[in-house]
Parts: structure tokens; C-alpha cells; sequence
């Protein structure tokens, strides 16, 4: 029954994906497909859930809260970072080096790369409905709900203290380094692999053991593609101190800063 669901999964973010790439098109701005990442997992979540019929159980309800509760308050949080701001420098990067073919480009390069990372993403989320209830082979739904809540509390706690920093004008190109960021340079990226992890471990408790290639997809993505490798590449040109700020503290995992 996975198989069939995954794949109807994968239909629904391909039209979610091109209607989102047609409005992009509308509004010249193609930074509306991050605003939509956490979105496009809650809809898909609940339309599988709804197309597959299966039995409401307390995993499956509690993994959808969760689901819902990361990815909604992960949209608006980009909405509002990103309202009323010109394009992401990548994405405007791409469009002035396409010229006049960016607009069949972006749907390849943004949109549809997204929502193939998406459907393979999403693997643990539909392989957790699916299972029937006699096949759990372990409580980790507790393990996978206390990792999700400590992850959700880096990543939601970060991006408020961070928003709060910049909104004081005092701190105009200052770093910012204490609390979350005092422990790790990228709590939100720690915090969002950290729920991924948790999100698996509600597949692996149904016995989907084998969806682990989704919190790893995930966790690589931060730390070596879209995440922490990129944005440090160019933190360490444009921000005063910010090797310093490297230098004594953890990159990832929160640790105890150096001295």
C-alpha cells in the first residue's frame, strides 16, 4: 500500500509545484517555493491521509500534529522574513544568468527539483500511515516526539531571537552570539534535522525502518548543499568577526563554546 500512496504523493506535489511555479511567474519571484517547503508537507501529509483511508490511530494523529505545527510555523516564518524583500540572491543570481529562458529554467531548476526532494522527504511521513497498528514494533513515537520538541525549540527559539536582533537598530551589523547562537552557528538548521529525525522515528516504530534515507537526505542538505557550507561561504565575506565567531563555536550539534 506504500508504494501506491507514494506515488499519488508525488502527483500531488507535482501540481502543487507547477501551479506555485505559474504564480512565480505572475509575481517575477521564484523565493516563494521556500515559503511553501514546510506547506507542501502538511497538505501532502493530510491529502494521503484522506485518499488513503487508513485507521486514525495516536501515531498517526500525533505525527500529523507535529507535521502541521513545523511546517506551517516554518512558512509563516519565512513569509515574514521575506515579505516585502527582493528576490533570494540565488534565485536572482539564476535569473539574470538565464535571461529571457528563466522562465522555463525555474521551473526545472526551482520548482520541480524541490518537489522531487520533497516526495523523497516525505517517505517516512506516508510509510508512518500506512503500517497497521500490529505491526508497531516499538514505542519510539515517544523518542521521535521528544527529539521533534527539542528540535522544534532550536529551530523556532533561533529564528525568534535572531528576528528580535535584527528589528534593534543598535545591533546593525553586529553577530549575533548568545542564547541559541551561542551554542551552535546554525540552530535552526540543527533544529529542523533534529524533527526530521524525529518524524522517522514514527515510521521506524510502524516498521519503516528503511525510510532512514530521509532524515539523512535532509541533514546533508543542511549541512553540505542548502544550509551551513553555503551560507558560511558567505558569512566569512561579508560579516566583521564571524571566523572568530567559527573558530569558538559548534558549527552544528550545540556544544559548549570554546574559550
Amino acid at each position: 500500500m506504500f508504494l501506491p500512496l507514494w506515488l499519488t504523493a508525488a502527483m500531488i506535489i507535482l501540481v502543487l509545484m507547477t501551479l506555485l511555479w505559474l504564480y512565480s511567474l505572475r509575481i517575477k519571484n521564484a523565493s516563494i517555493v521556500d515559503v511553501f517547503w514546510g506547506t507542501g508537507f502538511v497538505i501532502t501529509y493530510w491529502m494521503i491521509l484522506l485518499i488513503g483511508a487508513v485507521e486514525l490511530t495516536t501515531r498517526i494523529l500525533l505525527l500529523g500534529a507535529i507535521v502541521t505545527l513545523w511546517g506551517l510555523r516554518l512558512s509563516s516564518h519565512i513569509f515574514s522574513r521575506n515579505h516585502g524583500q527582493p528576490e533570494d540572491f540565488r534565485y536572482a543570481a539564476w535569473r539574470k544568468e538565464a535571461e529571457n529562458a528563466w522562465w522555463w529554467r525555474s521551473f526545472f531548476k526551482v520548482f520541480l527539483l524541490q518537489g522531487i526532494i520533497m516526495w523523497i522527504v516525505a517517505a517516512p511521513l506516508i510509510a508512518a500511515q500506512v503500517a497497521p497498528p500490529s505491526q508497531t514494533i516499538c514505542s519510539c513515537e515517544y523518542a521521535g516526539l521528544g527529539l521533534w520538541l527539542v528540535g522544534f525549540i532550536f529551530e523556532a527559539g533561533g529564528d525568534a531571537q535572531l528576528t528580535r536582533f535584527k528589528k534593534d537598530p543598535a545591533n546593525k551589523g553586529k553577530l549575533l552570539t548568545t542564547g541559541y547562537w551561542g551554542v551552535t552557528r546554525h540552530p535552526n538548521y540543527f533544529g529542523d534535522a533534529a524533527q526530521w529525525w524525529g518524524f522517522w522515528l514514527f515510521a521506524f516504530s510502524a516498521g519503516a525502518w528503511w525510510t532512514v534515507f530521509s532524515p539523512i537526505l535532509m541533514t546533508y542538505l543542511l549541512l553540505r548543499v542548502s544550509g551551513v557550507t553555503m551560507l558560511e561561504r558567505a558569512l566569512t565575506k561579508t560579516k566583521p568577526g564571524y571566523e572568530e565567531y567559527m573558530a569558538r563555536t559548534s558549527a552544528f550539534f550545540p556544544w559548549f563554546p570554546k574559550k
